[in-house]
């Protein structure tokens, strides 16, 4: 069996007038993440990460924020595209542990839906996808809640 690890890294602004979505999931707040397609910071590290792993470069090159196709696309569906991407290498999701960085809202009671949803998309047991959320103790961009971040990383394997 081969293995590989992928880590990915995004960030979104946040603003007045926008959904906020992590994890596959619309939690209701006041603001929300300014993007092309619905912004969802977790998806995107996610994507980035497994797209590394395969070395297959990364989202923007295979979702470019420039075409119209992908604007305001579901992030579920372009994690869908990324996880048949890495099946044309002949890798699987063996497991994912990530993070979201955010001030508000407190994210600790939805992480098993998070969990469950994106364990859905990518076809493994929710036993094999790690959420944890954290803040930054109010320092920097995420602490003055001017937006939020996720860190991903990722184990592919083929056999």
């Amino acid at each position: 069996m081969k293995i590989r690890v992928g880590f990915g890294f995004d960030v979104h602004r946040l603003v007045a007038g926008r959904e906020l979505w992590l994890g596959g999931i619309l939690f209701k707040h006041e603001l929300g993440l300014l993007g092309h397609s619905d912004a969802d910071v977790l998806i995107h590290a996610l994507c980035d990460a497994l797209l590394g792993a395969a070395n297959m470069r990364d989202i923007g090159y295979h979702f470019p924020d420039n075409a119209g196709e992908f604007k305001n696309i579901d992030s579920k569906i372009l994690l869908a595209k990324t996880i048949e991407l890495i099946a044309t290498k002949g890798y699987r999701v063996g497991n994912v542990d990530a993070t979201i960085c955010a001030e508000r809202p407190k994210l600790k009671s939805r992480i098993p839906e998070m969990q469950e949803c994106l364990a859905k998309v990518m076809g493994i047991d929710v036993e094999d996808v790690s959420i944890k959320a954290t803040t930054t103790e109010k320092l920097g961009f995420t602490g003055r809640e001017e937006g939020i971040s996720a860190y991903a990383t990722v184990l592919i394997e083929k056999d």
